[in-house]
């Protein structure tokens, strides 16, 4: 999670306020309350998923509130503020953020647990949803999954990521013999 957020701040320019990761077990059809328990969101927000997968498989998804993506593109000087290109360069915006965040957290996870991950294109799930929306229960096809949850905060400001990851069911057996494998070596 370190790593993820060295990357953001080089990225943005800024200091990243980083939470403790919260861990729970869900059913799948749960998850937006457990992550809206978690994180007392309310708001719209903006959703990128990334599937990646090893003998651990799950999705990575990237959550902001819709409306803190304006001052996220404030913060990198977007060019092309209030202009055609806004919508565009506030998506890839967004896209870069989860793409930092989902590449350093997952790899570095799976790396210490000696797995290599490999991932899906990162794909846009909506804009100004909300977590039911981005949770619906058909995206996924498991009953239970472990769910993962940190959020990076910009410094002062009212910007905030969720990295949530969703790991299927067989994987957290893979997940807690990996665990014990690394404790035991340590």
């Amino acid at each position: 999670m370190g790593q993820a957020a060295t990357r953001l701040a080089r990225l943005l320019d800024a200091f990243i306020e980083l939470s403790v990761p919260r861990v729970r077990v869900v059913a799948v059809s749960e998850a937006a309350q457990a992550l809206r328990d978690m994180t007392g969101i309310e708001d719209a927000v903006s959703a990128v998923r990334q599937g990646f997968r090893s003998d651990i498989k799950g999705e990575a998804l990237v959550i902001c509130r819709s409306d803190s993506i304006e001052q996220l593109c404030a913060l990198v000087s977007d060019p092309y503020s209030r202009s055609a290109y806004e919508a565009v360069s506030q998506q890839e915006l967004v896209f870069d953020v989860a793409n930092v965040l989902t590449g350093a957290c997952v790899s570095c996870i799976l790396d210490q647990l000696g797995r290599t991950p490999i991932f899906s294109a990162p794909g846009m799930i909506g804009a100004a949803m909300t977590l039911d929306e981005v949770f619906e229960p058909s995206m996924l096809q498991w009953e239970v999954a472990l769910l993962v949850e940190v959020n990076f905060a910009l410094e002062d400001q009212s910007f905030r990521a969720h990295l949530v990851m969703l790991m299927a069911e067989d994987s957290i057996r893979h997940m807690s013999g990996a665990l014990d494998a690394l404790l035991s070596s340590l």
